[in-house]
């Protein structure tokens, strides 16, 4: 039986690693590059855009949702997703301390 350790790492660490997972995939880039353009979308115009199914959009965006990247406001029917500045500034704040920190501690290293 696998034992889950993902507990003995620090909070921060555990954000990031989700951070880093919720856009691992090219199609999750290609959906934040859409709604950067856009400043707002819903799945369908995403679809029209992207060579992905419906329901493909429909999971990258609920990735990107549960990661807390992106926003969704239930409009009818409809979703209308944005992305989450604060969100990204605040990942993007941790992976620069993150990288000044190993790049501190490797300075003399090859």
């Amino acid at each position: 039986m696998a034992i889950h350790k993902k507990e003995e790492f620090s909070t921060k660490e555990q954000h990031l690693a989700a951070f880093a997972k919720a856009i691992s995939h090219p199609a999750r880039i290609a959906i934040l590059s859409v709604l950067a353009k856009r400043n707002q979308c819903i799945c369908g115009e995403i679809v029209e855009i992207l060579p992905l199914a419906q329901s493909t959009v429909s999971q990258h965006l609920k990735e990107l949702k549960n990661a807390g990247l992106i926003d969704g406001e239930v409009d009818g029917p409809r979703t209308c997703y944005c992305i989450n500045w604060k969100a990204f500034e605040k990942f993007n704040a941790d992976f620069n301390s993150l990288f000044e920190k190993l790049k501190e501690a490797n300075a003399k290293c090859c």
